[in-house]
């Protein structure tokens, strides 16, 4: 059985000691962090407590505004790690049409994720921190993608590369899931 972020209690733990552990060492208060990540200090206290639901865009907007990747702030880490599709954990989208599976932590130089995209559905996103790069591979289905104006359509096996600190969009025209590997890579940073 597949766990979301918040079914795994651990989860929702870790991800909040870590918050905490990062923004004190940056030595921001918990305000200085939520207005510029631009959520509410509550929203901020309930995830760093390991609290409530956050959606996929407020765990991108803390990682972006630490300056961290997904990946750290869930410490999925060891010397030997396998990524199991029922043990993963599923970050979703506020409307469920997108979600990500974080597969390992990286250190801060990539992150590797599975993405499922719903039928007949976009998932906007907000640019990434600068000099973030994003490598997209269609495992199955369809997907379009939006970067600077311009549409992109990729098939099966087709693989894409983009510079994710622009503005972009994941679409699925067609009435089946479409499944995605992707790396965002901060080597440039």
């Amino acid at each position: 059985m597949t766990k979301t972020l918040w079914e795994d209690g651990d989860a929702g733990k870790r991800i909040g000691a870590n918050l905490r552990q990062f923004r004190t060492n940056r030595g921001m208060s918990m305000e200085q962090l939520a207005n510029k990540i631009g959520i509410s200090k509550l929203t901020l206290m309930n995830v760093e407590r390991g609290e409530g639901n956050p959606t996929l865009s407020v765990i991108w907007k803390i990682a972006n505004g630490l300056n961290i990747p997904v990946s750290t702030l869930l410490s999925i880490e060891s010397d030997v790690s396998i990524a199991r599709k029922e043990d993963s954990i599923k970050l979703a989208s506020s409307d469920k049409v997108f979600v990500a599976e974080p597969l390992f932590q990286s250190h801060g130089l990539y992150e590797l994720y599975r993405g499922y995209l719903q039928p007949n559905s976009e998932y906007p996103s907000a640019a990434h921190q600068f000099g973030v790069n994003e490598y997209v591979t269609v495992m199955s289905g369809v997907l379009n993608v939006e970067v600077g104006g311009q549409t992109y359509r990729l098939n099966e096996y087709d693989s894409i590369k983009f510079k994710g600190d622009l503005d972009h969009k994941y679409i699925n025209p067609l009435n089946k899931l479409t499944i995605l590997h992707f790396v965002i890579s901060y080597h440039s940073m």
